[in-house]
Protein backbone atom coordinates (compact mmCIF):
# COMPACT_ATOMS: atom_id res chain seq x y z
CA UNK A 1 0.00 0.00 0.00
CA UNK A 2 0.71 3.28 -0.77
CA UNK A 3 -0.12 6.97 0.08
CA UNK A 4 -1.90 6.95 -3.21
CA UNK A 5 -3.80 3.72 -2.29
CA UNK A 6 -5.88 5.19 0.54
CA UNK A 7 -9.44 6.22 0.68
CA UNK A 8 -10.92 8.92 3.13
CA UNK A 9 -12.80 5.86 5.13
CA UNK A 10 -9.26 4.16 5.60
CA UNK A 11 -7.56 6.80 6.77
CA UNK A 12 -10.74 7.75 9.21
CA UNK A 13 -10.34 3.72 10.24
CA UNK A 14 -6.76 3.18 10.51
CA UNK A 15 -5.79 6.89 12.12
CA UNK A 16 -9.08 7.92 13.29
CA UNK A 17 -9.20 10.99 11.70
CA UNK A 18 -12.13 13.60 11.85
CA UNK A 19 -12.62 15.56 8.82
CA UNK A 20 -14.27 19.06 8.60
CA UNK A 21 -15.39 20.37 5.17
CA UNK A 22 -17.59 22.68 5.74
CA UNK A 23 -15.78 25.84 6.85
CA UNK A 24 -12.92 27.86 5.71
CA UNK A 25 -9.17 27.21 6.69
CA UNK A 26 -8.40 31.01 6.43
CA UNK A 27 -9.82 34.00 7.85
CA UNK A 28 -7.85 36.29 5.90
CA UNK A 29 -6.65 35.86 2.72
CA UNK A 30 -3.38 37.77 2.66
CA UNK A 31 -2.02 38.99 -1.09
CA UNK A 32 1.34 39.14 -2.04
CA UNK A 33 2.72 40.78 -5.27
CA UNK A 34 4.33 37.84 -7.95
CA UNK A 35 7.97 38.85 -8.76
CA UNK A 36 7.72 39.88 -12.02
CA UNK A 37 9.48 37.35 -13.87
CA UNK A 38 7.47 34.51 -12.20
CA UNK A 39 3.95 36.71 -13.30
CA UNK A 40 5.16 36.68 -17.09
CA UNK A 41 5.27 33.22 -16.70
CA UNK A 42 1.73 32.84 -15.69
CA UNK A 43 0.97 35.51 -18.32
CA UNK A 44 2.12 33.15 -20.86
CA UNK A 45 0.77 29.91 -20.04
CA UNK A 46 -2.44 30.55 -18.57
CA UNK A 47 -4.14 31.42 -21.87
CA UNK A 48 -3.01 27.72 -22.98
CA UNK A 49 -4.06 25.93 -19.65
CA UNK A 50 -7.43 27.30 -19.76
CA UNK A 51 -7.85 26.06 -22.97
CA UNK A 52 -6.35 22.73 -22.65
CA UNK A 53 -9.55 21.08 -20.65
CA UNK A 54 -7.99 17.42 -20.39
CA UNK A 55 -5.18 16.20 -18.38
CA UNK A 56 -4.58 13.86 -21.05
CA UNK A 57 -4.45 16.68 -23.59
CA UNK A 58 -2.15 18.77 -21.30
CA UNK A 59 0.41 16.11 -20.95
CA UNK A 60 0.96 15.66 -24.41
CA UNK A 61 1.43 18.77 -24.74
CA UNK A 62 5.16 20.24 -25.88
CA UNK A 63 5.85 23.00 -24.56
CA UNK A 64 9.59 25.13 -25.37
CA UNK A 65 12.62 23.21 -26.29
CA UNK A 66 13.43 23.55 -22.16
CA UNK A 67 10.55 22.70 -20.67
CA UNK A 68 9.31 19.66 -23.11
CA UNK A 69 9.51 17.16 -20.28
CA UNK A 70 7.19 18.71 -18.06
CA UNK A 71 3.20 18.19 -18.17
CA UNK A 72 1.46 22.03 -18.79
CA UNK A 73 0.15 21.22 -14.97
CA UNK A 74 3.55 21.19 -13.76
CA UNK A 75 4.53 24.73 -15.88
CA UNK A 76 1.74 25.81 -13.02
CA UNK A 77 3.08 24.35 -10.20
CA UNK A 78 6.17 24.27 -10.33
CA UNK A 79 7.14 27.77 -10.93
CA UNK A 80 5.38 29.09 -8.07
CA UNK A 81 6.63 26.62 -5.41
CA UNK A 82 10.42 27.22 -6.77
CA UNK A 83 9.80 30.52 -6.91
CA UNK A 84 8.20 30.24 -3.05
CA UNK A 85 11.40 28.43 -2.41
CA UNK A 86 14.06 30.96 -3.81
CA UNK A 87 12.58 34.30 -1.84
CA UNK A 88 12.22 32.52 1.06
CA UNK A 89 15.80 30.26 0.81
CA UNK A 90 16.97 31.02 4.13
CA UNK A 91 13.59 29.77 5.68
CA UNK A 92 12.44 26.75 3.77
CA UNK A 93 12.99 24.05 1.57
CA UNK A 94 11.56 22.10 -1.11
CA UNK A 95 11.68 18.70 -2.25
CA UNK A 96 9.93 17.76 -5.41
CA UNK A 97 9.37 14.09 -6.29
CA UNK A 98 11.07 12.41 -3.33
CA UNK A 99 10.40 8.98 -1.59
CA UNK A 100 8.76 9.66 1.97
CA UNK A 101 9.20 6.01 3.78
CA UNK A 102 7.96 6.83 6.71
CA UNK A 103 5.97 3.16 8.41
CA UNK A 104 5.84 1.02 5.83
CA UNK A 105 3.66 -1.19 8.26
CA UNK A 106 0.74 1.36 7.94
CA UNK A 107 1.26 1.81 4.22
CA UNK A 108 3.03 5.67 4.92
CA UNK A 109 5.45 5.13 2.15
CA UNK A 110 5.91 6.28 -1.63
CA UNK A 111 6.43 9.00 -3.62
CA UNK A 112 5.34 12.66 -2.68
CA UNK A 113 5.06 14.87 -5.25
CA UNK A 114 6.22 18.05 -3.54
CA UNK A 115 7.44 18.46 0.45
CA UNK A 116 8.01 21.89 1.85
CA UNK A 117 9.55 22.02 5.26
CA UNK A 118 10.76 25.10 7.27
CA UNK A 119 14.19 24.59 7.01
CA UNK A 120 17.12 25.84 4.62
CA UNK A 121 18.42 22.35 4.60
CA UNK A 122 17.88 20.60 0.94
CA UNK A 123 20.10 17.63 1.91
CA UNK A 124 17.50 15.84 3.75
CA UNK A 125 14.10 16.11 4.81
CA UNK A 126 13.68 17.69 8.16
CA UNK A 127 10.50 19.08 9.71
CA UNK A 128 7.71 18.68 6.85
CA UNK A 129 5.23 21.09 7.69
CA UNK A 130 3.49 21.05 3.96
CA UNK A 131 2.84 18.42 1.22
CA UNK A 132 1.45 19.17 -2.03
CA UNK A 133 -0.42 16.56 -4.00
CA UNK A 134 -0.77 17.33 -8.15
CA UNK A 135 -3.88 15.88 -8.56
CA UNK A 136 -4.93 13.43 -11.51
CA UNK A 137 -7.45 13.82 -13.69
CA UNK A 138 -8.05 17.20 -12.65
CA UNK A 139 -10.04 15.83 -10.16
CA UNK A 140 -9.55 17.76 -6.74
CA UNK A 141 -11.18 15.83 -4.67
CA UNK A 142 -10.18 12.73 -6.04
CA UNK A 143 -6.25 13.88 -4.42
CA UNK A 144 -7.51 14.70 -0.97
CA UNK A 145 -6.94 10.99 0.36
CA UNK A 146 -4.03 11.21 -1.01
CA UNK A 147 -2.43 14.54 0.46
CA UNK A 148 -3.94 13.21 3.63
CA UNK A 149 -2.41 10.24 4.00
CA UNK A 150 1.06 12.18 3.46
CA UNK A 151 0.45 14.45 5.94
CA UNK A 152 -0.48 11.77 8.79
CA UNK A 153 2.76 10.50 7.18
CA UNK A 154 4.78 14.16 7.84
CA UNK A 155 2.63 14.29 11.25
CA UNK A 156 4.17 10.86 12.42
CA UNK A 157 7.67 11.37 10.56
CA UNK A 158 8.41 15.11 12.58
CA UNK A 159 7.13 12.75 16.10
CA UNK A 160 9.90 10.01 15.52
CA UNK A 161 12.61 13.07 14.74
CA UNK A 162 11.90 14.68 18.16
CA UNK A 163 10.57 17.97 16.56
CA UNK A 164 6.84 19.94 17.65
CA UNK A 165 5.21 20.82 14.50
CA UNK A 166 1.50 21.90 15.50
CA UNK A 167 0.16 22.42 12.28
CA UNK A 168 0.61 19.82 8.80
CA UNK A 169 -1.02 21.95 5.79
CA UNK A 170 -1.38 19.95 2.48
CA UNK A 171 -2.41 21.16 -0.77
CA UNK A 172 -3.93 19.77 -3.72
CA UNK A 173 -3.70 21.17 -7.00
CA UNK A 174 -4.36 20.11 -10.45
CA UNK A 175 -2.10 23.49 -11.41
CA UNK A 176 -5.32 25.78 -12.02
CA UNK A 177 -7.11 25.22 -8.55
CA UNK A 178 -5.57 24.71 -5.25
CA UNK A 179 -7.11 23.57 -2.58
CA UNK A 180 -5.73 23.98 1.01
CA UNK A 181 -6.04 21.51 3.92
CA UNK A 182 -4.49 21.32 7.59
CA UNK A 183 -4.02 18.48 10.35
CA UNK A 184 -3.90 19.14 14.11
CA UNK A 185 -3.66 16.11 15.80
CA UNK A 186 -6.38 13.90 14.36
CA UNK A 187 -8.55 16.42 13.26
CA UNK A 188 -8.08 17.72 9.54
CA UNK A 189 -9.98 21.00 8.28
CA UNK A 190 -10.36 20.70 4.31
CA UNK A 191 -10.76 23.96 3.10
CA UNK A 192 -14.13 24.52 1.71
CA UNK A 193 -12.83 26.77 -0.96
CA UNK A 194 -11.04 26.48 -3.98
CA UNK A 195 -8.36 29.05 -5.02
CA UNK A 196 -7.38 29.88 -8.99
CA UNK A 197 -4.04 30.06 -10.35
CA UNK A 198 -5.65 32.85 -11.72
CA UNK A 199 -5.25 35.20 -8.43
CA UNK A 200 -1.77 33.59 -7.65
CA UNK A 201 -0.78 36.59 -5.32
CA UNK A 202 -3.45 35.04 -2.97
CA UNK A 203 -2.08 31.69 -3.27
CA UNK A 204 1.37 33.28 -2.50
CA UNK A 205 0.28 35.07 0.54
CA UNK A 206 -1.46 31.87 1.87
CA UNK A 207 1.89 29.83 1.45
CA UNK A 208 3.45 32.60 3.24
CA UNK A 209 0.70 32.97 6.02
CA UNK A 210 1.46 29.04 6.47
CA UNK A 211 5.07 29.64 7.56
CA UNK A 212 4.36 32.77 9.24
CA UNK A 213 7.30 33.76 7.00
CA UNK A 214 8.01 37.71 7.81
CA UNK A 215 9.17 39.04 4.01
CA UNK A 216 12.19 37.90 2.17
CA UNK A 217 15.31 40.66 2.68
CA UNK A 218 15.74 43.04 -0.25
CA UNK A 219 19.47 42.37 -2.23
Amino acid sequence: MAYSDFTIPQLKQLFGLHLIEDRPLFTTLPEYPLPAHLADTLKRYLPLALNMNTEKARSELLIAPLLTEFKLSELLIAPLLTEFKLLHHDAISLFSGVEFNVDDSKGLRGRCDYLICHNPEQLAITAPVCVAVEAKNDNITGGIAQCLAEMVAAAMFNQQQQIEVKTIYGIVTTGMSWRFLALEGQTAIIDITEYSIQTPQIIFGLLRQMFALSPPAQP
